[in-house]
């Protein structure tokens, strides 16, 4: 992959020395820039990987430099990382409009420069690895198109091959992105099914049923942007690392954004989405009722479940039974209640779905008949 190449720009030299002698025994290539017009000169003829970008500096400010960076094509990808020693709301919101992809506060923590950095790259190599992908796609549709033109049954198993290999490589980069977990592969096998089982529930048309199974893998893309220290942790988080995981919906949303595909544009949807709850007390926007997409009210459900009845870093997996009884204490607060009825419409098959993609004790497997035939009992 070659040496990372980081620019860090500051109208002071401490400054810059501080974080060369951080980052330079890690490997990376340092590029210096004291001035926004020095350093938008510099990447114009030679782009970095990242920026380490200071707010306030003379002549134009670092939300001019990054306003600027994140308006132009060849330069929009790179991640920016905004250091500053101003603390206020106002100021965030005026780097994020900027497009500033993090934040950093003088005085620089090493080891949280050191985790944004590194996370910062991962996104950047996977924005570079989408981008490649495509053109190598692109490539391959031509060449397959015109030794194949004579012959339309060889087109067409062509076709369903590349359109396997797209499904493929969206779930493998899926996977990729949250790679630290050990089950995740399983983890988005599994609420994947689920979601669309919820989805054939409500009726929706099958189409939309296979969209939502495919696209559903695409959910926690963004957590390739989250430090490791915060998504392993294995206790609480605080107030400041929460705000940081939750960061992970637009952080996807950023990712996945403005893709002619249909896949991608409904994965991104359920990236930004699937975190709302049904009386608006979700995030990142807060979106109540009907006004949460209808594809991440029901990634929703199938995602807390499987977080529910899975180990994570800072918790044992639950059993099914006390999954369900939670589900159904929080349906209609957040969780869609049809999305809810249909969810537990289709207790067999999502149960179905979890042993075949976990092999559950036999402990496990009487709670679950249990809890089933106590359901329909009561539903007659």
């Amino acid at each position: 992959m070659g040496v990372k190449k980081i620019m860090a720009v500051d109208d002071e030299l401490k400054n810059l020395a501080l974080l060369e002698a951080i980052l330079i025994p890690l490997g990376y290539d340092m590029e210096k820039a004291r001035s926004g017009e020095e350093a938008l000169a510099k990447i114009q003829e030679s782009p970095p990987d990242m920026i380490l970008l200071d707010i306030m500096m003379p002549d134009m400010t670092g939300y001019e430099v990054c306003k600027r960076l994140k308006g132009e094509e060849s330069t929009q990808v790179i991640p920016i990382v905004m250091i500053t020693s101003l603390v206020d709301k106002e100021s965030k919101v005026r780097g994020i409009e900027a497009g500033a992809d993090d934040f950093l506060t003088k005085p620089v923590d090493k080891i949280e420069l050191m985790a944004r950095v590194k996370n910062l790259l991962k996104v950047k190599e996977y924005n570079d690895s989408i981008k490649d992908w495509s053109q190598m796609l692109q490539d391959k549709v031509i060449e397959q198109t015109a030794m194949l033109r004579e012959s339309f049954e060889q087109l067409e198993e062509a076709h369903a091959k590349l359109e396997k290999a797209h499904l493929d490589t969206i779930f493998r980069l899926s996977v990729a992105a949250e790679y630290k977990d050990e089950d995740t592969a399983n983890h988005i096998r599994r609420m994947s099914n689920y979601a669309g089982v919820v989805a054939k529930n409500m009726k929706l048309p099958e189409e939309q049923v296979q969209l939502i199974i495919n696209a559903a893998p695409m959910h926690d893309v963004g957590k390739i942007g989250i430090p490791d220290h915060i998504l392993l942790k294995p206790g609480m988080l605080t107030p400041e690392e929460w705000t940081i995981m939750k960061s992970h919906t637009l952080i996807g949303g950023r990712i996945l954004e403005n893709a002619d595909d249909d896949l991608i544009q409904a994965g991104q949807i359920i990236t930004l989405s699937h975190h709302e709850k049904w009386d608006g007390t979700g995030y990142p926007e807060g979106l109540k009722g009907e006004y949460i997409p209808l594809m991440g009210r029901i990634t929703a459900i199938a995602d807390v479940f499987d977080a529910l009845t899975s180990k994570r870093p800072y918790k044992s997996p639950m059993s099914n039974e006390k999954a369900f009884g939670i589900i159904e204490d929080t349906n209609s607060i957040h969780f869609d209640p049809e999305v809810g009825k249909a969810f537990f419409r289709g207790i067999d098959e999502i149960l179905f779905a979890q042993k075949h993609y976990h092999d559950a004790s036999i402990q496990e497997i009487i709670c679950i008949k249990g809890y089933v035939k106590k359901n329909k009992d009561a539903e007659k």
